[in-house]
């Protein structure tokens, strides 16, 4: 009976323990239920008999194992009541959760779906029992399966002691002209092609790791096709490097390229309850890099352990959180050469006041404010050379310099102008929320298109003044008046000649 008293003590601590309200049995062959407080949807509890015995005012005598342990687990675990006797604390009843585990046979009661954020077992005789959730019901889905927790008898409603982890993906944006280092962590960044965007993995871990044997966290990261892996990830936990993580990068036939960061067992790195792991890493915006609103988006996700039951390998123990999104953005500056048309009349509906004009040559510079230096972009010009695309482009201080100028033309002085950009920094769903671009100097005004991520300008060429030359119409009129005054001359001599 001492044995019977401290057993029944231990499971009314251990029950306070976990949040449990237990209503003792008022009397004898009452059926009980245990509420389970859970809006998540997706749940299958099971209750499994693990005690049982003589109920007699709240009390339980002569404890027998239950009908939810297997003949060969009855053998395998030996006495019950000499079992029961061990589960001292709340680490002997865990324990003892996992060594009943294999040997579960036939679950208790009847259950309902969730109503109301309530599952309910009922129809449970007097005993001990186990509450899980159903092996498999939980595959895939951001969530966790309940632990495997001994239940005291009694009407009892009993809150979930379980937990999953949560993940963010972010990124660092610069303005190359005017900042001097990275911003902090957000969700948007604009890069120049060429940049090395840095990247960073963040999970939280679920509340209850020490619960689990062993604990496996996969990331699984997508890069887009404009983006190209540097190779250069590290994993830390809670701010100490570690090298326990193996890392995997694939490119995928539609250009992107996914990137696996796994770790089998976590715990065995120092991991534990509500640890940060980390991921950090660069990735090169190029060429294939989308221009404007629809950005280069880059997503993760967290694979996890989510069954404390069982040691988490398999594709039946683990979940997967939501997805997280980044998105770079880039832009482009599109110039064309123009010139006054000499047959416009503004009276004449179409009639264009500019026309494209031929032979000019371009070239854009981005000031760089950490080498102090103007660096030079990529131009692509057009077949009949009038306009001229400059792709791949950042926020930032810019110049233009008509290298070339069509024969017959005045060349334009250099254009200095600012490109900037809005974009959301902190959001699930970023976006580009504005783009304009601003001459300092020069005459050039933007037509802005945030959708293609383009800045458009015309660039004007005048023609040169026509000079008088030396040897041209004046020099003939005094030619013209000098061969008459000789003409006049002559015709005098003779006149005086025929008068002597």
């Amino acid at each position: 009976m001492k044995k019977f008293k401290k057993l029944f003590g231990f499971f009314c601590a251990f029950a306070l323990i976990l949040g449990m309200n237990v209503i003792p049995a008022s009397a004898e062959g009452t059926t009980y239920s245990i509420t389970i407080n859970n809006s998540a949807e997706g749940h299958t509890y099971e209750a499994y008999q693990i005690f049982t015995g003589d109920l007699h005012q709240g009390k339980l005598s002569n404890i027998v194992w239950g009908s939810g342990v297997s003949e060969a687990g009855k053998t395998a675990l030996g006495n019950a009541a000499a079992k029961a006797e061990t589960l001292k604390t709340e680490a002997d009843a865990e324990a003892f959760a996992k060594e009943v585990a294999p040997y579960l046979t036939t679950a208790s009661g009847s259950a309902n779906t969730v109503t109301d954020g309530k599952y309910v077992i009922s129809g449970l005789v007097a005993g001990y029992y186990l509450i899980k959730d159903q092996d498999g019901s939980l595959t895939g889905d951001n969530d966790s399966y309940t632990e495997y927790i001994v239940k005291v008898v009694g009407d009892v409603e009993q809150y979930p002691k379980s937990d999953v982890p949560t993940v963010q993906k972010k990124v660092k944006d610069i303005n190359d002209s005017t900042a001097d280092g990275m911003t902090d962590w957000q969700d948007s960044a604009d890069h120049d092609i060429g940049d090395s965007v840095p990247f960073q993995l963040k999970a939280t871990l679920a509340k209850n790791v020490s619960s689990y044997t062993t604990y496996k966290v996969v990331f699984h990261d997508t890069l887009s096709k404009g983006l190209t892996y540097n190779n250069d990830a590290k994993a830390y936990i809670d701010g100490k490097e570690t090298n326990g993580f193996a890392v995997t990068a694939t490119v995928n036939a539609d250009g992107t390229t996914t990137i696996t960061v796994s770790c089998d067992n976590v715990k065995a790195l120092g991991a534990g309850n509500s640890s940060v792991i980390t991921v950090e890493y660069t990735a090169t915006l190029n060429e294939n890099a989308v221009l404007g609103s629809a950005g280069n988006p880059n997503e993760v996700y967290l694979e996890y352990s989510n069954n404390p039951n069982k040691s988490g390998e398999g594709n039946n123990e683990t979940g997967n959180t939501p997805k997280d999104v980044v998105i770079v953005f880039t832009y482009k500056t599109v110039i064309s050469k123009v010139t006054k048309n000499p047959d416009y009349d503004p009276e004449v509906e179409g009639s264009e006041e500019y026309i494209p004009l031929a032979g000019a040559e371009f070239t854009l510079e981005k000031y760089n404010k950490k080498t102090d230096k103007w660096e030079a972009i990529t131009v692509v010009k057009n077949d009949e050379g009038t306009t001229f695309t400059f792709s791949g482009l950042d926020d930032g201080n810019y110049r233009l310099t008509e290298t070339k100028t069509p024969a017959g033309y005045n060349t334009v002085d250099p254009i200095y102008f600012t490109i900037t950009a809005e974009h959301d920094v902190l959001s699930d769903n970023p976006a580009l929320t504005s783009l304009s671009g601003n001459a300092t100097t020069g005459e050039l005004t933007f037509t802005p298109n945030t959708t293609n991520g383009s800045l458009s300008a015309d660039v004007v060429n005048r023609a040169g003044v026509t000079l008088p030359e030396t040897g041209g119409m004046g020099t003939t009129l005094f030619y013209v008046a000098g061969a008459g005054l000789v003409l006049v001359a002559v015709v005098l001599l003779i006149t005086r000649k025929r008068m002597n």
